[in-house]
């Protein structure tokens, strides 16, 4: 990164992200270890039960974080000239082009807005980003329960996943996609107890007459496991 903006935005991003993880997690931040995956989504090292994302434009930074599956978020400036610049044509499907076209002509950005950052939201939750094609998939217009819908209008996702739009002070549109895995919320996320109780038990049982050493060992493994 040469652009000294985006490079100071970038690395407090990730700063931001530690200490919104360690307030999850009960730790310092500077014990928590972030790592990218193949297709570059970042994430907590040792932590799977906690998803992460973040979005960063202009001075807003953005940090979403869940225990309930996959999540991706996204802002932008509301006032973003994404449609006089001709963006929907290539980022939205039919069936939004034609509920673009219905709307009063000063509507249309901020409509435009709303599913550029739900797209980006969905695609990072995904783990896709940039390389699922925007034209591939949709949302309907606002007013309605968002979820992902076919080209065509037709339903794409189901009630696996929820998608808000909120309007942040200072102009932004923050969009988020957030997925049920379906095992509930995490009560306690704290680093210490997130080892699952029954993956200590079968190691236990496994362990047999060891099963004293093995709890000295699995305690202080854990911390290591994890950090």
């Amino acid at each position: 990164m040469t652009h000294p903006t985006v490079r100071v935005r970038f690395a407090a991003s990730r700063v931001l992200l530690k200490f919104a993880a360690a307030v999850a997690l009960r730790v310092p931040p500077q014990v928590i270890e972030l790592g990218y995956g193949p297709t570059g989504r970042p994430y907590l090292r040792g932590c799977d039960a906690i998803d992460i994302s973040l979005s960063h434009t202009e001075d807003l930074l953005l940090i979403g974080l869940t225990t309930r599956g996959l999540i991706g978020v996204d802002a932008e400036r509301e006032d973003r000239p994404l449609y006089t610049r001709g963006l929907h044509r290539h980022v939205c499907t039919p069936h939004e082009l034609t509920a673009l076209e219905l709307l009063p002509p000063e509507e249309r950005g901020r409509a435009l807005v709303r599913l550029w950052t739900l797209k980006e939201a969905y695609s990072k939750a995904i783990g896709q980003g940039m390389r699922f094609r925007f034209t591939d998939f949709g949302f309907g217009p606002d007013g309605q329960p968002a979820r992902v819908l076919a080209p065509d209008g037709t339903p794409g996702t189901g009630v696996e996943w929820e998608f808000q739009t909120f309007l942040v002070d200072g102009g932004y549109a923050v969009s988020v996609a957030v997925s049920d895995s379906g095992f509930g919320d995490t009560a306690d996320t704290a680093a210490g107890t997130m080892l699952d109780p029954r993956v200590v038990d079968a190691l236990t049982e496994a362990l047999g007459d060891d099963s004293e050493t093995a709890d000295g060992d699995l305690e202080t493994g854990t911390a290591a496991a994890y950090w």
